[in-house]
């Protein structure tokens, strides 16, 4: 056999050998890349636990005397000094709510007083500078001026850092789905009327103000119960003047809670009444006013609520409480003779010469406040 041949074979077995060595190297370190390929373990979510705080005061009901005495020589209007002593009070919690009674239409259309109002819209600047975040909307006074006073309200809150609910400009804005989050924790907030005083708005524009129905509230809750770890519902219900819950209120209440509801916030009966848990639903029947002129102690009278939202993760479930739930009571005071100096004082601030008998007063709150609760803490005076 030539030299030529036998090289040539040996080319051809060198060949061979290197391209079966390849390939079972190759399937080799295919096979083990198989058995040593795992699926992607799920993330854990680690115990938590984390907070919100939250305070409420109720109605920003604006009469004449009110901003009158707010009204400035440039035409303008300043509230900032009637709040100012609940201010500090305020500024440590996280969300801050209140309602604001009266519409925010603003001079241009004409201010007004009982029984149709409209406010400057500087009630609202001196809220915000206060620290309230959050404002329902949704009152039977809230189509008081027609489709341009709600137009006029819903312009100015847009531009400003608050989160508001209850009254819109469209469908769309209404139904859209909104999940705020403090803290580690997603909340939504909803507002409701259950009466309108007759002014109803017009067909194909219920979105000026959210009046309650069942259906409604459950569409709301439905639409943001998957993402919101808390859900807020203001609500404004009840029978004027009485300390009592009524039966609607009860009702309403006993639904929004079945619906999943945490906190319901009350207004419209413009004085104090009770506080207690359905279930695991923390329930504010009325907050009463933050300021008004109206006539009486009871009347003058607000109450300003807290609680702690605990949002605890264990062994992978949320679980979410309301805890620490305080309550201590706020004055509207004025200089009576001439309706000046008008100023929200807490009950801790007052004396016999702003309010004679402010301690039985008080004493008369906290029974009602905690008439069908021993679980909230009335504030002490001393």
């Amino acid at each position: 056999m030539s030299s030529k041949i036998k090289w040539f074979l040996l080319i051809i077995v060198l060949f061979i050998l290197a391209t079966g060595f390849g390939y079972m190297y190759g399937k080799s370190k295919r096979v083990t890349i198989n058995y040593y390929h795992r699926e992607p373990e799920l993330v854990q979510q680690e115990d938590k636990d984390t907070k919100m705080t939250l305070v409420a005061i109720g109605d920003a009901l604006i009469h004449n005397s009110i901003y009158n005495d707010a009204s400035l020589d440039d035409g303008n209007y300043d509230f900032h000094p009637m709040l100012e002593k609940i201010k500090q009070k305020v500024q440590s919690y996280d969300l801050k709510y209140y309602n604001q009674e009266t519409i925010l239409g603003g001079k241009e259309l004409g201010l007004s007083s009982y029984p149709r109002f409209n406010s400057p819209y500087e009630v609202g600047d001196a809220f915000i500078d206060a620290g309230f975040n959050l404002v329902s909307l949704a009152t039977n006074h809230t189509m008081d001026k027609g489709e341009i006073g709600v137009f006029n309200s819903i312009n100015y809150w847009k531009n400003k850092e608050v989160i508001t609910a209850g009254s819109y400009t469209s469908f769309k804005e209404r139904d859209y789905k909104r999940i705020y989050e403090k803290n580690g924790i997603k909340y939504a907030f909803l507002s409701y009327s259950t009466s309108t005083n007759g002014l109803t708005p017009p067909s194909g524009k219920e979105y000026l103000v959210n009046v309650y129905s069942n259906e409604l509230a459950k569409n709301d809750i439905e639409r943001v119960k998957q993402e919101a770890d808390v859900i807020i519902v203001a609500m404004h219900w009840g029978v004027e003047y009485s300390t009592n819950v009524s039966s609607q209120q009860r009702e309403i209440a006993t639904y929004l809670s079945s619906l999943g509801v945490h906190i319901i916030l009350g207004a419209h009966p413009h004085v104090i009444e009770p506080i207690e848990f359905i279930n695991d639903t923390l329930v504010i029947y009325s907050l009463g006013n933050a300021i008004s002129d109206q006539v009486g102690t009871d009347r003058l009278t607000g109450l300003m609520a807290s609680c702690t939202i605990h949002k605890r993760i264990e062994n992978q479930e949320v679980k979410i409480t309301i805890e620490d739930v305080k309550a201590e009571f706020l004055y509207t005071y004025s200089t009576y003779q001439n309706k000046r100096n008008f100023v929200v004082c807490p009950y801790g601030e007052l004396n016999d010469s702003i309010l004679p008998g402010y301690r039985n007063y008080d004493e008369k709150y906290k029974n009602i406040v905690t008439s069908l609760s021993d679980k909230i803490e009335v504030v002490s005076l001393d």
